[in-house]
């Protein structure tokens, strides 16, 4: 290729100094191997993003960067969580590469598929989106609630790829127009998709991870599932609407059973089943509130409009 174009590859980080020698070494590998087929430019970055971890991470991250110039690194000046620390990276070098690579610094995501991504963005897409093609390795706990998590996207109305999580190419122009996207509770699988640019997918392999301890736990996927649902669909507040007017409905028709037993002189023959109503109805009802609540937070959220991340110190040679 006779101008081959910059290539940035952007790693949200927290807590990895277990990991991250041997991913930098995999990397920069990787990097090199392309820079010499001429795939890339030679002024490509490898760049790590520190979400405020508490071990050696940044320390790490500074290291490699004063060692071989590939190595960039973000700094956040507190945790902010994945998806906010990748779009700090995507953020801060969006004006400094042709293209941006996001993946995590596990080592599950194959760095073999991105010769492909580069060459999907050669042939003219803006978006590469990096799809599992198995979930062989998975526990059946993890591939079952997985399916579920999609149908469900899919189930109130929100785009999202299956088997896609943020293994992925933009484009200098895709990442220019996700930077108008300005809502607070960042949904990076839901958001990038609305962008609409010409896109491609690549089909990889996910690995074990390397080593330390994953970051998303059944909890942190109960939440990152939720967040999804209420920051891109309303289904749930209409799902609410028709839970009020079926109970609605259901009390009209406590409402004559009652009556009826009153005037029969069988008041304490229906007393177990209006218990239960009760209970029902009281149910419904705290389920709804909650799920106003979590909308209601959002708004909150979204109105404070504080940034979404800060950016402490940003390492990079040109």
């Amino acid at each position: 290729m006779e101008n081959p174009e910059i290539l940035y590859l952007v790693i949200p980080c927290y807590n990895e100094e277990e990991v991250l020698p041997e991913t930098s070494k995999r990397l920069l590998e990787k990097m090199n191997t392309m820079i010499q087929n001429n795939l890339i430019n030679n002024k490509s970055k490898i760049v790590f993003v520190d979400d405020g971890s508490k071990d050696k991470t940044w320390e790490i991250i500074e290291s490699l960067h004063n060692e071989n110039d590939i190595f960039s690194g973000v700094k956040l000046s507190r945790n902010k969580g994945h998806q906010n620390a990748l779009m700090a990276g995507l953020m801060t070098v969006k004006d400094l590469a042709d293209m941006v690579i996001s993946l995590d610094a596990d080592l599950q995501d194959d760095i073999n598929a991105i010769d492909k991504f580069a060459e999907k963005y050669y042939e003219g897409s803006d978006i590469v989106y990096g799809i599992r093609s198995s979930r062989e390795k998975d526990t059946f706990f993890k591939k079952s609630s997985a399916l579920a998590f999609y149908k469900l996207m899919l189930l109130m109305g929100v785009d999202v790829l299956y088997n896609h999580a943020d293994y992925r190419l933009m484009s200098r122009r895709a990442l220019n127009e996700l930077a108008n996207f300005k809502e607070v509770n960042l949904f990076l699988r839901g958001i990038i998709p609305l962008i609409g640019f010409k896109s491609a997918t690549v089909e990889y392999e996910r690995n074990e991870r390397f080593a330390g301890e994953s970051k998303y736990p059944f909890r942190k996927m109960l939440s990152f599932a939720a967040d999804g649902i209420t920051s891109f669909s309303v289904k749930p507040i209409k799902l609410v609407l028709a839970l009020g007017v079926a109970m609605l409905f259901v009390s009209f028709i406590m409402l004559i059973y009652t009556i009826v037993v009153k005037i029969m002189g069988y008041a304490e023959a229906g007393w177990a089943f209006i218990i239960c109503s009760i209970w029902l109805v009281a149910g419904v009802q705290m389920l709804s509130l909650g799920i106003i609540g979590e909308y209601v937070g959002k708004i909150y959220s979204e109105v404070k409009a504080r940034p979404k991340f800060i950016v402490e110190k940003f390492v990079n040679k040109e």
